[in-house]
């Protein structure tokens, strides 16, 4: 996230912009097709990253002289990755299975086999770790 904080006049100037979503105190949230946009710009006529946001209506000054770059550089990758689809859809949040497992919904039955696998796995675990701290003190 940025060091930028923006007031609340500036958060208005930069929501009247098209190519603005969403604008809080700490971050700009752009349009799908700008991002698009941005990066067909940058690999079909070479324009550097400013000119990019610049000429979509933006003051580089206000948002920060290295905010267009860091984007673009983003949005090139996902962009590589994902094509454009991976543009047009908002994924921050989702993660490849991490988090606090999903226990609620489960049976009666479903929950003892999770928590017999937890029981195990930290059984292992003290074990290996009684067997590497024997292994300091020889």
């Amino acid at each position: 996230m940025s060091k930028i904080m923006f007031t609340d006049k500036q958060i208005k100037e930069l929501s009247k912009n098209k190519n603005v979503v969403k604008c809080s105190s700490r971050s700009i949230g752009y349009s799908c097709e700008f991002k698009i946009r941005a990066v067909k710009l940058y690999y079909e006529k070479g324009y550097s990253p400013n000119r990019i946001f610049k000429e979509a209506g933006f003051d580089v000054l206000l948002i920060g002289k290295d905010k267009p770059g860091d984007c673009l550089i983003r949005w090139r990758r996902k962009y590589q990755s994902k094509g454009k689809a991976g543009l047009l859809k908002d994924d921050r949040g989702k993660s490849k299975g991490g988090g606090r497992p999903k226990t609620k919904g489960l049976s009666d039955k479903e929950r003892i086999e999770y928590l017999e696998a937890k029981v195990a796995y930290l059984k292992a675990e003290n074990d290996f770790l009684t067997k590497l701290r024997a292994g300091k003190k020889e």
